[in-house]
């Protein structure tokens, strides 16, 4: 229903954050992963939401990146995995630490968030191993190396986006990090200009 909120932070916790757009408050729920890596009230934040809806309940689940996003929506795909449970498992580990357990069939890390049992690790593996992408995984490992070793976390987000969209685009994963990279540091960039100056790359 809602594809991404964006506005003012007005309240944080550990697992949910208060997103003012124009005078009403969206109360959406984050990870703890997320929640570190928030700015602090009073500053604009973007976030990628999942709509979930049920008879005696309406949630927000929010995410930095749209890659979080499709990460936690194949989590709750999985028989005994819910949004609740999605999130504890971002909040234990990265996305993409997350795509390297499921490849690796680590189920010891997957069953490190709260609620998640062995039996459940073992089946988020079964079910999601012909869903990742070794290749996809390395990028967006080398993505994260690279930018949060270097650069802002938030631009480290944006330059993220901007692999995914090049990829959307149609460039391979490898053009797509080649372009971006190519693209000087600065974390005032916004998603938009990287991929403008991503696109100019590759031509």
């Amino acid at each position: 229903m809602f594809a991404f909120v964006r506005g003012k932070i007005d309240d944080i916790t550990e697992e949910n954050v208060v997103v003012d757009t124009g005078g009403i408050g969206y109360n959406i729920k984050i990870s703890s992963g997320t929640a570190s890596l928030l700015p602090k009230i009073g500053e604009e934040i973007k976030l990628y939401t999942y709509t979930c809806v049920r008879e005696d309940m309406f949630s927000l689940y929010g995410f930095l990146s749209r890659d979080d996003l499709e990460v936690f929506k194949k989590l709750i795909t999985v028989n005994g995995i819910g949004p609740k449970g999605g999130l504890a498992i971002l909040s234990v580990m990265r996305a993409d630490d997350l795509r390297f357990a499921i490849l690796s069939g680590d189920s010891a890390s997957i069953s490190k968030a709260p609620g998640i049992g062995k039996k459940t690790a073992e089946r988020v593996i079964l079910d999601l191993k012909d869903k990742i992408s070794l290749e996809d995984t390395l990028i967006h490992r080398q993505i994260q190396q690279e930018n949060t070793n270097n650069l802002h976390e938030m631009d480290s987000y944006a330059r993220n986006e901007a692999v995914e969209a090049l990829t959307a685009l149609g460039y391979s994963a490898s053009d797509a990090l080649r372009a971006v990279k190519g693209v000087p540091p600065d974390e005032n960039m916004d998603v938009e200009t990287i991929l403008k100056l991503a696109l100019k790359n590759l031509f």
